[in-house]
């Protein structure tokens, strides 16, 4: 008896089939479309075992733009929750670095706090649930509100900045038993670092100190802290787009940058940080260009070039940077059959699409000149959905016919014959 397919609920499915189609991940609905990457996924959920037990993990995750690196991201993010981790994503942009003397570095800060996410609040803005849940967790059942305070502030106030972090943490803790919900607030904008200068946040809280560039990263491991006395597992921290560092032109200012990466490296991996898992995307050139990229830091580059064991088929997964291979043909067809069937359901209508025709559009994709060493699985999908779409609203089109016409046939005398790797799936 075949296995029945899960029912994909419209509102996923409409998230899923929109953002696919714009070229973007889904940030929800990722279990109903993930293909292959078992090995890779299997390898970051070690990573977060290790996090859960105190330790601390890096790593790189570098693919071509298409092939996937987001997509993985976002995967792990969502077996990061589901497992009760908090985890913190932010794209860094110009505006947006790991180190600047203009807030880009705060500004990354600030995006990766907006972005807190937790089982319950997948889809960001978890700092005040945060909080609340930890406050809530001292104060019951407490004779003295005071004692369980200061036995869960010990090990943060001891760390780099502790003492002003925990002071926050006194003073929203104080408004929470009093219900004063403007300090509350008050504290919570600290710890998102919105305070501009000291002299503001004194002003405001009482408390001459804020989070600035310089120190930012310091904060994230007193947050990691901090989670597991509120009842998580620990903090994952996902940056991508590291392609953004190596387009900054200054070369001492990309410095700058790259020596940051080196700092939180160290502490991973040194065991200075604990339950703070770190990853990070990037483009190969991003990453192992000695001229521009992550390479040309060459403390960097002597921690995270490949050994002269690892090769083709040999991959280390285990080794700090993981690198991305090309989704398979097979894997390729089984994710086209996940978003027919997503589609179909979505839309209302009965799935026409059989292997067959799904192994023509996979032919007709991987056909055009260049296709074997440009062709990402996000334009497969992207055209896959325009494919769906537009079958949808003209009932009755040929699919042949349309593979033949358009992009879809511009295929020359020359070009690849991929028919052989789908050979075993034709009907």
């Amino acid at each position: 008896m075949p296995q029945e397919k899960p029912r994909v609920p419209k509102r996923i499915a409409a998230v899923i089939i929109n953002s696919l189609k714009g070229g973007v991940v889904p940030r929800i609905g990722l279990p109903y479309i993930t293909v292959g990457r078992e090995r890779e996924i299997e390898a970051l959920l070690h990573d977060l075992a290790l996090v859960a037990d105190g330790g601390a993990s890096f790593r790189f995750l570098v693919g071509r733009y298409g092939a996937g690196k987001s997509f993985l991201l976002q995967t792990i993010r969502t077996h990061a929750m589901g497992r009760d981790f908090v985890v913190a994503d932010a794209d860094l942009s110009p505006e947006r670095r790991l180190q600047g003397n203009q807030g880009q570095g705060l500004a990354t800060y600030k995006e990766l706090i907006r972005n807190l996410s937790t089982k319950t609040r997948p889809e960001g803005g978890a700092l005040p649930l945060v909080l609340e849940r930890w406050a809530r967790n001292l104060s019951e059942g407490a004779a003295d509100p005071q004692v369980p305070l200061k036995a869960a502030l010990a090990p943060i106030r001891e760390l780099v900045h502790g003492f002003d972090f925990c002071r926050v943490l006194e003073a929203y803790y104080a408004a929470y038993l009093e219900g004063d919900e403007e300090r509350q607030a008050l504290c919570a904008k600290w710890l998102r670092g919105e305070y501009r200068t000291k002299t503001e946040s004194k002003s405001e809280l009482g408390i001459n100190a804020c989070i600035g560039d310089d120190d930012w990263y310091e904060y994230l491991k007193l947050f990691a802290q901090f989670l597991v006395g509120a009842g998580y597992q620990g903090l994952i921290v996902l940056v991508d787009e590291l392609v953004n560092l190596y387009k900054i032109p200054n070369a001492i200012t990309r410095q700058y940058n790259y020596e940051k990466i080196l700092t939180m490296y160290n502490d991973t991996l040194q065991g200075k940080a604990h339950h703070l898992g770190i990853i990070m995307g990037g483009t190969p050139q991003s990453i192992e260009d000695r001229r521009r990229g992550v390479f040309s830091y060459e403390a960097l580059r002597s921690r995270l070039t490949q050994g002269r064991f690892a090769g083709e088929g040999m991959t280390d997964m285990l080794a700090p940077v993981i690198h991305l291979d090309p989704l398979t043909y097979e894997e390729l067809l089984v994710l086209t059959e996940k978003l027919a069937d997503i589609h179909a359901g979505y839309f209302g209508y009965e799935r026409s699409l059989g292997t067959e025709d799904l192994v023509s559009f996979l032919q007709a994709e991987f056909g055009r000149v260049g296709a074997d060493s440009h062709l990402t699985p996000r334009e497969v999908i992207r055209d896959f959905i325009e494919l769906l779409d537009i079958l949808c609203q003209n009932p009755g089109t040929d699919l042949a016919a349309l593979l033949k016409s358009g992009d879809f046939a511009a295929a020359a005398p020359g070009a690849p014959d991929v028919a052989p790797q789908f050979a075993e799936f034709t009907i």
